[in-house]
């Protein structure tokens, strides 16, 4: 089996590509190393990808929609495309909004066209986000929910790929699955998302800000979790909907919706050391609570989540705590 995965250096990228690697699985990683956090935490997620004989890398911009067909050319035999790859975070798209219409939807457009020229493929999954879900949505978020009121241009984005998947998927009858995730995090992850940031900031004894006063509530999913979801949607069975469309949207999440207070003590536990903490307002575009209704994915892949924060946030210590001093060791030599 040969599979595809775009933003391969990315945080669920990264582990995705791991798990698939493991299994003996042929992986093509695609991702440009762009430099929205350090690139040094891709390289070296990639530079553990690298030891694998099974894995193929290409240093490509998906929004060169020329370069995704010669690669597409030159793998034929590609069976799964999993798209990860995106501009992501949610407050930054109000700064730069630009950003993201050039990856998420250009670039999506160029994944679904690479798509509909490979011979042998057997399913598109696609990374949407828990975003969507907006205004309009009560708690917990079902994939029956409308999706019409998005409060970030990231959102709108993500809804605008769900719409251009199921036009593909309904013209040329390719098989596709959209993944709303829900607060992905764990080792590895990315810097600029609440686990790695609050950590980062009682190692420092730097404050940590905490919108709507602590009272956020996110569905906190752990990175091997989302992992095994993505694996076990691969192979689902696939049914048209009543227009004839292979397409389907899951939720992958938790199914549990946890105060970002909560979360900072368990934190604060794992590290040794209390936090300085800032309350702060509510910020421009942020949703005050996700929780995923995952009733869909557990009937059709048996998607059902394992990993508590009480057991994931110490797991995710540990590897901050190794990887800082092994940066700090390089950083000296």
């Amino acid at each position: 089996m040969t599979t595809l995965i775009t933003g391969a250096a990315g945080f669920i990228g990264y582990h995705t590509s791991l798990k698939l690697l493991y299994n003996k699985e042929t992986v093509i990683g695609i991702d440009h190393i762009g430099d929205y956090y350090d690139i040094a935490l891709k390289h070296a997620r990639l530079a553990r990808l690298k030891q694998f004989p099974n894995f193929i890398f290409y240093q490509d911009d998906i929004t060169d929609n020329a370069r995704m067909q010669q690669i597409g050319h030159h793998h034929p035999d590609i069976d799964y495309v999993i798209h990860l790859a995106a501009q992501s975070g949610v407050r930054y798209s109000v700064e730069q909004p630009f950003a993201y219409n050039h990856h998420n939807i250009t670039g999506f457009l160029s994944i679904l066209e690479l798509c509909r020229h490979l011979p042998q493929l057997k399913h598109l999954l696609y990374a949407s986000s828990s975003s969507v879900y907006g205004a309009s949505a009560t708690v917990p978020f079902s994939v029956e929910n409308p999706v019409n009121k998005p409060i970030s241009l990231y959102a709108a984005t993500k809804i605008a790929d769900e719409m251009m998947a199921y036009s593909y998927s309904h013209l040329y009858q390719i098989p596709m699955s959209g993944l709303r995730l829900f607060t992905v995090y764990g080792p590895w992850g990315r810097p600029d998302m609440a686990l790695y940031l609050f950590a980062k900031a009682i190692h420092e004894g730097t404050p940590i800000h905490l919108f709507n006063h602590g009272e956020l509530k996110r569905d906190f999913t752990y990175i091997d979790d989302i992992v095994d979801g993505i694996t076990s949607c691969m192979t689902r069975q696939h049914h048209k909907d009543s227009a004839g469309a292979p397409h389907r949207i899951y939720n992958l999440g938790n199914h549990k919706s946890e105060t970002l207070r909560d979360f900072v003590t368990l934190l604060e536990h794992a590290m040794g050391k209390k936090a300085i903490i800032t309350p702060e307002p509510m910020q421009a575009g942020d949703m005050r609570e996700t929780f995923a209704d995952i009733s869909e994915s557990t009937r059709d892949f048996g998607f059902y989540p394992q990993v508590s924060i009480e057991e994931g946030i110490p797991l995710f210590t540990e590897w901050f705590k190794k990887y800082h001093q092994e940066m700090l060791v390089f950083n000296a030599a």
